[in-house]
């Protein structure tokens, strides 16, 4: 592991899973990447290494959806971060998810919020693509829930 890697694991950020829609096919992928741009209009942006299929696809695909994970969804996190992961569709049996109206993309339930984003920018960052997205809806929200966050390699809740 680089310095870079090091330094860069010392900072908490929130777990969620991104998830699109390829045809019939359902893609998705574990990030920790994703933040608020604008207010006005509502504006998120998520960073994805450029070399994976997720990114290839939301190159072609405008519309996908983001579950930001609560605390109890660790095994989640986990399935849509393993290498050579099967369809969205496989990942999701037996747990809590719908499809997004907006998207026609998965959306997990059980997090601390969802929504559904359409791209309007895409911006090449070394080896990453960043994703800058317009906020069709927001699924829910559910304050009452901790958040799922990755810090220094690992998955933690917080505490209150």
């Amino acid at each position: 592991m680089s310095e870079f890697t090091d330094a860069m694991g010392q900072l908490a950020a929130g777990v969620s899973v991104v998830t699109v829609r390829d045809g019939r096919d359902d893609l998705g992928v574990t990030i920790s990447a994703l933040m608020s741009v604008s207010l006005d209009p509502p504006l998120v942006l998520i960073s994805l290494g450029s070399l994976g299929y997720v990114c290839e696809v939301l190159l072609r695909q405008d519309r996908w959806a983001c579950s930001l994970l609560s605390s109890g969804q660790t095994a989640m996190a986990s399935r849509f971060a393993a290498a050579g992961r099967p369809s969205a569709r496989h990942l999701v049996a037996g747990a809590p998810h719908h499809r997004g109206p907006y998207s026609d993309a998965i959306v997990l339930d059980g997090g601390v919020a969802a929504l559904e984003a359409e791209t309007t920018q895409v911006v090449p960052a070394g080896d990453h693509t960043l994703f800058v997205a317009r906020v069709l809806a927001v699924d829910y929200v559910t304050p009452g829930l901790q958040p799922l966050i990755r810090l220094r390699g690992r998955y933690r809740s917080v505490s209150s």
